[in-house]
C-alpha cells in the first residue's frame, strides 16, 4: 500500500470518528432537550445546549482547516473556545442558576 493510499483511508476513518462523535452528542442535545420540554427544570436546557456546542466544536476543526480557510493552529483555537463554551454551559447546568425540579405527574399517577 502506498503511502497516498494510507492516508486517504486514514482520512476516511477520521470523518467517519468525526461524525459519530457529532450523531452522539447532538443525540444527548436531544433528549436533554427533550426532558426540559417534559418539565425536569431549567439545567437539562443547559446541558442540551452546552453538547450541541461541544458536538459541533468536535468537528469544526477539520472543517476550517480542510476548506484552507484557517491554519490548523487558528482551527484548534476556534474548536478549543467552542468546546469550552459547551463545557461551560454544562458545568452552570450541574452549579448555576435555578436548581429547582417540578415533577409533573400523569393522570394515573395522581390516583
Amino acid at each position: 500500500m502506498e503511502r497516498n493510499e494510507k492516508e486517504l483511508i486514514m482520512h476516511t476513518e477520521l470523518i467517519i470518528a468525526k461524525l459519530v462523535v457529532i450523531v452522539l452528542g447532538l443525540a444527548i442535545a436531544f433528549q436533554a432537550y427533550r426532558s426540559y420540554r417534559r418539565g425536569n427544570g431549567q439545567p437539562m436546557l443547559y446541558v442540551a445546549i452546552g453538547f450541541v456546542f461541544i458536538s459541533l466544536g468536535s468537528v469544526i476543526e477539520g472543517i476550517l482547516y480542510e476548506l484552507d480557510v484557517l491554519t490548523i493552529y487558528q482551527s484548534s483555537s476556534i474548536q478549543t473556545g467552542i468546546v469550552a463554551v459547551g463545557m461551560l454551559f454544562v458545568l452552570y447546568s450541574l452549579y448555576g442558576g435555578s436548581m429547582s425540579y417540578t415533577v409533573t405527574l400523569r393522570d394515573e399517577e395522581r390516583q
